[in-house]
């Protein structure tokens, strides 16, 4: 068998113990919004280089209220301001877990895949006559090519 990277087993408490502790991550952030494709598309986005932009912009909002328009919201500004900050560390921390989740997945998925090619190798191989030629057809599917069937035909002479 290729090289085994991954060798661990996720019992089904465990599972739920973490289910439950992305629960606890929803419930305490339950102010988190799902944008469509359009809104990721069209928003102005804040990049590295922003931050000291929007922290200068409310420092200037702050101190000089009465240039704003009425209906400007400095408090607001404010909140979002401490939020992103506070959000931060939050989505760092969460990024590094998706991302060794997602290896992990990746990983374990290649090794079972792996895997499973050398049991279909293997009963292609050395399982005729015993008794494996229905899980060998059924393996075999896997790479079975679709027929050109679906083509349409042509109609012009």
């Amino acid at each position: 068998m290729p090289d085994n990277r991954v060798s661990a087993v996720l019992s089904e408490t465990d599972q739920q113990a973490v289910m439950a502790a992305i629960n606890t991550i929803r419930q305490k952030l339950p102010f988190l919004i799902d944008l469509s494709a359009e809104d990721r598309r069209t928003l102005p986005k804040m990049g590295d280089r922003s931050r000291g932009f929007v922290s200068q912009g409310l420092e200037v909002a702050t101190q000089n209220e009465d240039i704003l328009p009425r209906s400007f919201d400095v408090a607001e500004m404010r909140k979002d301001v401490e939020l992103l900050a506070s959000l931060s560390p939050v989505m760092l921390g969460l990024a590094q877990i998706q991302e060794l989740v997602e290896d992990t997945y990746i990983a374990v998925g290649s090794e079972a895949y792996s895997a499973a090619l050398v049991v279909y190798q293997s009963a292609r191989a050395n399982g005729k006559g015993a008794a494996l030629d229905d899980a060998v057809d059924s393996l075999g599917r896997r790479f079975a090519r679709k027929s050109d069937k679906t083509k349409p035909v042509s109609t012009t002479p």
